[in-house]
């Protein structure tokens, strides 16, 4: 394992993260980072030459759709079911002087 990862930077990890952690968890931490960077540097040796970079692995595209409106205005059922109601609207209590 090339990459060793420091109390210090577990601790400031840790603050970062907002994360209390007991000593073994420390210590675990420690190893998982240090193998996720040996791992990074494993990739790091690959040649990506003339690879195009992508955002997704699999073909991504936005499915548009029309904007139509399906359950119509059931303003009149929905009222009913209001405490209080005044020119076609919700009415309710003052909250703001």
């Amino acid at each position: 394992m090339a990459n060793v990862i420091s109390d210090e930077t577990i601790e400031y990890v840790g603050i970062l993260a907002k994360l209390e952690l007991s000593d073994a968890e420390k210590e675990e931490a420690k190893s998982d980072m240090g193998r996720m960077l040996d791992y990074i540097d494993k990739l790091n040796e690959l040649d990506t030459t003339g690879v195009e970079p992508m955002s997704h692995v699999f073909p991504v595209q936005n499915v548009f759709r029309e904007d139509v409106v399906t359950n119509g205005d059931d303003s009149e059922n929905m009222l009913k079911n209001a405490p209080a109601e005044r020119d076609n609207m919700y009415e309710v209590p003052k909250t703001v002087e």
